[in-house]
């Protein structure tokens, strides 16, 4: 069992088909018994992902709103969602500065440096940050975070 805190580009390819689809879906499985941990944003974010492939014609609309009905579905029942609240933002603004990141990614690092410290203050095991984003995994690696690219496991 371990806990997996997954940004946007990583947790989408649990719902289309691209490198690291097959090991997101490991992460799944019940028999491991793991926690997915996500921010708030996160569904924003892939809705948001999966419009735009429609639009641009990568995949059908009726294809779009079964995975974006799964995907609210899967909300509900399988992720514990870290909510963003000041305390985060300001975390990230700072983190924003220091590695220069994208807005939601820093909301991102954010959630997930906050998620990490709580576990490992709590004796438990550090949170693995899982992202498909480089320049997002070397700031959460900079940030002390364990990291896994989806797109490393083919």
């Amino acid at each position: 069992m371990a806990d997996y805190f997954t940004d946007s580009s990583a947790l989408v390819k649990r719902y289309v088909s691209e490198v690291g689809s097959a090991w997101m879906a490991g992460l799944f499985d019940p028999s491991l018994g793991n926690e997915i941990f996500v921010a708030a944003i996160t569904g924003v974010e892939i809705v948001a992902a999966i419009a735009r492939r429609a639009r641009g014609g990568a995949i059908t609309t009726a294809d779009a709103a079964s995975i974006c009905s799964q995907l609210r579905s899967d909300w509900v029942s399988e992720y514990q969602v870290v909510e963003v609240n000041d305390l985060l933002l300001q975390q990230a603004m700072s983190l924003a500065e220091v590695h220069g990141l994208r807005g939601y990614d820093a909301v991102q690092l954010a959630a997930g440096c906050q998620l990490n410290q709580l576990s490992v203050r709590s004796g438990l095991s550090p949170v693995v940050f899982v992202s498909a984003d480089n320049e997002l995994n070397a700031a959460a690696t900079n940030e002390g975070l364990v990291v896994d690219n989806p797109n490393l496991h083919p």
